[in-house]
C-alpha cells in the first residue's frame, strides 16, 4: 500500500537537481529564499507529518535570513561559489558554528554547539551553500552495539525509508539518505568509516561517494577512526554529486591525512562525458554478489549494458572477502577511545562528557531514553583498549593495510589494469528490528572502506520496489574517474524513481 504526502504545491523543483537548481537561481527563474522556503514546507509536510521520516534533526534558524543575503548579493553581482544559494543538510555528527547542536544524535550532546564550523561546512559555506538542517543517524555512527538499529538515535528517534516505512534506511547517514531520497534538499552530506555513506545511498536510491581517505578534512567531524572516517556527498544524481564533491574536497592543515591528497586542487567543474565508459576496464568482483537472484540479475544486466557502452569487462576478478575484519573492528575501537577526547575538548568544551567513559557513564545513567533497544558493549570493550602504541592496535592495522590494499584491492587493480571494480553496494533494505538488531546481510563497503580507497555507488534498479545500487570501486584519488564513470552508466539506465512511502511491505 502507498502513501502520497501532503507536499508543498510551491515545490516545483522537487525531482530536480542541484545543477538545475544552480542555473534556474542564475538565470533569475528562482531565488534562494524561494528555495529554502520550499525546502522548509516540505520538511514540515513529510519529515514532521505525512510518512513522518525523522530524517532531520534540527532545522537551522537562519536558513531563511540566509538565503536572503545571498539573493541580495546576486543582485549585486557578487556570487560566493559554485553552491550560491543551494541549500544543503549536514548530518548531525558534522560541527556547525550557529546555533545548531553537533550531537551525533546522543542526548550527552544535545544542545551543545561547536564554537566554529567544521572545514567541510566552511568550504560548503564559502561555496556559498545555505546549511539547510542537521540529519539524524545511526547514534554515535553506529560504533555503540554490535545489535544497532541504524537510523535510531535517541536525541532524534527512528528514521524510516522513504521507499517502505517498515524497512531500515541502513547507517549511519541514514537521516541524510531518507532526507535526500525524498527531496527534502537538494543536497546532502553523509560520513562514512565503513559502509556508512554507500549503504543507506543504495538502499534510499541515491548516489553516494566515499572518498579517499584525506580527500576532504574530518577536521570538526565526530570520530570513531582516523583511519578510515571521511565526510562525502549523498545526492539524486552523479552531477550533483560531483558539484557537491568539488565544493567539499581540499587540504586543511588540521587534517594530516589530507596533506597525502594531490597537490593539484579537485577543479570546480569535474568532466562527467557521457562517452566515459568507452574503453574503462572494470573488474567484476563476483565473491561480493549476494546470492539473491532478483538482486543479482540486475548486477548482470548492468554488467551487458557496461560493455554495450564500450567497458572491457574482466569476469571475475579474484578480490576475496576479506579476512581482516575482526582486525578492523580493533582498529577502530582503540581509534574510537583515542580520538573522541580531542574532538570533544575542541568542538565540544562546555559538554559534560570529556571523554568516552564519561559518554559511558552518561548512557548507563540514562538507560531508559539512551538504550531502550540496545546496548553499549563497543563502547565499553573501547574503552577497556590501551593506547595507540600498543602491539595489537598496530598488528591489527598492518594486518588491515596488507589484506585490503597490498593483498587485495592495489594487487587487483594493478594486475588486471582497471579502471574500478565493480560489484553489487548491498542487498535491499531490511526490515527493522529492535529485539535482533539489523540484518544487513553481503555488503562491498569494506575493501574501500578499510583501504581508505574511494567508492561510489550508482541506483542500478529497484527489487521488488527496494533500490539498490551498483558499485565503483578504484584506486586512491580515483574520484574524478568514478565520477564520470557513474555519470555515464547512470545516463543509458536512469534506474532512480523517487520513493512511494509505501507503509507495509510484509502480508496482512
Amino acid at each position: 500500500m502507498a502513501a502520497t504526502p501532503t507536499q508543498s504545491s510551491s515545490f516545483a523543483y522537487e525531482q530536480g537537481s542541484a545543477v538545475a537548481l544552480v542555473l534556474a537561481m542564475a538565470e533569475g527563474r528562482l531565488t534562494a529564499e524561494r528555495l529554502v522556503r520550499d525546502c522548509l514546507a516540505r520538511i514540515e509536510a513529510i519529515d514532521r507529518h505525512g510518512p513522518r521520516l525523522r530524517s532531520v534533526i534540527e532545522l537551522n534558524p537562519e536558513a531563511i535570513a540566509i538565503a536572503k543575503a545571498l539573493d541580495g548579493e546576486r543582485k549585486a553581482g557578487r556570487l560566493r561559489g559554485p553552491l550560491h544559494g543551494v541549500p544543503v543538510l549536514v548530518k548531525d555528527n558534522i560541527a556547525t558554528g550557529d546555533r545548531m547542536s553537533t550531537s551525533a544524535g546522543s542526548l550527552a550532546l544535545d544542545g551543545v554547539r561547536a564554537p566554529r564550523d567544521a572545514h567541510v561546512v566552511k568550504r560548503l559555506r564559502d561555496a556559498g551553500a545555505v546549511i539547510l538542517g542537521k540529519t539524524n543517524l545511526s547514534e554515535w555512527a553506529n560504533i555503540r552495539s554490535t545489535r544497532s538499529v541504524s537510523g535510531w538515535s535517541a536525541r532524534g528517534g527512528l528514521t524510516r525509508n522513504p521507499y517502505a516505512l517498515d524497512r531500515s534506511t541502513s547507517g549511519s547517514s541514514s537521516g541524510t539518505a531518507a532526507a535526500i531520497a525524498a527531496s527534502l534538499a537538494p543536497l546532502g552530506v553523509g560520513t562514512e568509516t565503513d559502509g556508512s555513506i554507500v549503504s543507506p545511498a543504495s538502499i534510499c536510491g541515491l548516489v553516494g561517494l566515499k572518498p579517499t581517505v584525506g580527500r576532504m578534512s574530518r577536521d570538526g567531524i565526530i570520530p570513531i577512526s582516523p583511519t578510515q572516517d571521511t565526510p562525502g556527498p549523498m545526492t539524486r544524481s552523479v552531477a550533483d554529486a560531483a558539484l557537491l564533491y568539488a565544493a567539499m574536497a581540499g587540504r586543511d592543515s588540521a587534517d594530516d591525512a589530507t596533506s597525502a591528497a594531490p597537490a593539484e586542487p579537485v577543479p570546480v567543474a569535474i568532466a562527467l562525458p557521457d562517452d566515459a565508459l568507452r574503453g574503462a576496464r572494470l573488474g567484476v568482483a563476483r565473491a561480493y554478489f549476494t546470492g539473491f537472484d532478483e538482486l543479482d540479475a540486475l548486477i548482470e544486466h548492468a554488467i551487458v549494458v557496461l560493455e554495450r557502452a564500450g567497458a572491457e569487462i574482466v569476469d571475475p576478478v579474484d578480490l576475496a572477502l576479506p579476512a581482516y575484519s575482526d582486525a578492523e573492528l580493533r582498529v577502530l575501537l582503540y581509534e574510537l577511545k583515542a580520538s573522541l577526547p580531542g574532538y570533544l575538548a575542541t568542538f565540544a568544551p562546555g559538554a559534560k562528557v570529556k571523554t568516552l567513559a564519561d559518554a559511558i557513564a552518561f548512557n548507563r545513567a540514562h538507560r531508559e531514553r539512551e538504550m531502550p533497544w540496545f546496548a553499549q558493549e563497543l563502547f565499553e570493550k573501547a574503552e577497556a583498549y590501551g593506547g595507540l602504541d600498543t602491539k595489537e592496535y598496530l598488528d591489527s592495522l598492518a594486518e588491515c593495510r596488507k589484506g585490503a590494499r597490498d593483498d587485495g584491492l592495489d594487487r587487483v587493480l594493478k594486475a588486471h589494469r582497471l579502471d574500478a571494480l565493480i560489484a553489487p553496494t548491498g542487498g535491499p533494505a531490511w526490515l527493522i528490528d529492535p529485539v535482533n538488531g539489523d540484518h544487513s546481510g553481503a555488503s562491498f563497503s569494506s575493501p574501500a572502506a578499510v583501504a581508505g580507497y574511494p567508492h561510489l555507488t550508482v541506483p542500478a534498479g529497484l527489487v521488488r520496489g527496494l533500490p539498490v545500487g551498483l558499485s565503483f570501486v578504484g584506486a586512491a584519488w580515483s574520484e574524478a574517474r568514478l565520477l564520470a564513470l557513474g555519470h555515464a552508466y547512470e545516463k543509458i539506465t536512469a534506474h532512480r524513481r523517487p520513493p512511494r512511502f509505501t507503509r507495509r511491505t510484509t502480508p496482512d
